[in-house]
């Protein structure tokens, strides 16, 4: 659940002050007791489809399989995309809170194996997998290799940057460095920003950011559209993308000159809450001679990768991830952080 101000999401301190009204709300004499309301039913999915048709091109000539992972995204991404002209293949499209298939999470590997299978089955050009509420996107190429969200990020920053010259585009503290690189050789200003939902949107309000996305799969198209994450509105506007580049249709071209590397998933070590904000200051001096970003933890920049320690926003953990330009320098720099980190921790 995410909670909005007109069109500002707030979060810390302020979701707080919610909870105090509405806690206040249900007695008869506290604050907000006195607010009146009011409830209306109505069909959203038809104007929500009038809107966005007529702001794409034809998507004619694509093939496309969309897995929805029984969410949401099932009533609304095929039928704009069909509407458009793609040959769509549906999986699991029909909406059921029990998941019955997998986890609505797409950027998870484990949840795109359908996906993946479809998509090498049909021939597809691209696969595309929503979360259960479609305001988080995975993607397949039509090898059926994962795009993560950096290098989505990548070939919409591209996109946008060409028409755009000078827009700022941000990214978070666990995006690959080729993010930040190809958004300034595309002529556009990269940002990287802190991890989470919430302090995305407010840096892109606060920089007019044209986008903005992070690992997870919210993408926020603040270009032809209103700032906000929609899987579905990022699912077409790769497409076009697709369609755009010409014949032979392919997603994974989308990514040619963007420099191979290797890098872990998200790596969490269980920490308690009072403990893992303190760990990034106190790594910080162990590692006074490589540069260092410290606006979310704390984010090493080694000469052939980078390692991140930062504390998770939701759990009791810290959250690592590494980048490096082949496996042996990852391995290197994983075992050098970690090793850090190690002290740290045993030190309390």
């Amino acid at each position: 659940l995410k909670l909005s101000v007109g069109k500002e999401t707030i979060y810390g301190s302020r979701i707080q002050d919610v909870r105090v009204l509405a806690q206040e709300g249900a007695s008869t004499t506290g604050q907000g007791s006195s607010g009146e309301g009011s409830l209306r039913d109505h069909d959203m999915i038809a104007d929500y489809i009038e809107y966005l048709l007529p702001r794409f091109k034809s998507l004619s000539g694509l093939k496309v399989v969309v897995d929805a992972g029984n969410g949401t995204g099932g009533l609304t991404g095929p039928a704009l995309m069909r509407a458009l002209g793609a040959d769509v293949t549906e999986l699991f499209c029909e909406p059921d809170g029990t998941f019955p298939n997998h986890h609505p999470d797409p950027v998870v590997e484990k949840n795109l194996v359908q996906l993946i299978a479809k998509v090498k089955e049909t021939g597809a050009h691209a696969g595309i997998g929503y979360d259960g509420d479609a305001d988080r996107i995975g993607v397949v190429d039509e090898d059926g290799s994962v795009i993560w969200g950096d290098r989505l990020m990548i070939i919409f920053a591209r996109d946008i940057l060409r028409d755009n010259k000078g827009a700022t585009v941000i990214g978070e503290v666990k995006c690959s460095q080729s993010l930040y690189d190809e958004i300034d050789k595309s002529g556009g200003k990269p940002i990287m920003w802190k991890t989470g939902h919430s302090l995305i949107k407010s840096k892109m309000k606060e920089t007019g950011a044209l986008l903005a996305g992070e690992m997870s799969g919210h993408i926020f198209f603040a270009d032809r559209f209103f700032g906000f994450d929609d899987a579905i509105y990022a699912s077409l506007r790769l497409l076009e993308i697709i369609k755009d580049s010409g014949e032979p249709y392919s997603a994974a071209k989308l990514l040619e000159g963007v420099p191979e590397s290797v890098s872990t998933p998200e790596i969490r070590r269980d920490c308690p809450d009072d403990v893992k904000f303190t760990v990034a200051g106190k790594m910080k001096g162990a590692f006074t001679g490589y540069p260092v970003i410290d606006i979310d933890g704390i984010r090493i920049n080694f000469p052939d990768g980078w390692g991140l320690v930062r504390a998770s926003n939701t759990q009791p953990a810290l959250v690592l991830r590494f980048e490096a330009k082949d496996q042996a320098s990852l391995e290197k720099i994983q075992d050098k952080v970690e090793a850090e980190l190690k002290k740290v921790l045993d030190e309390g």
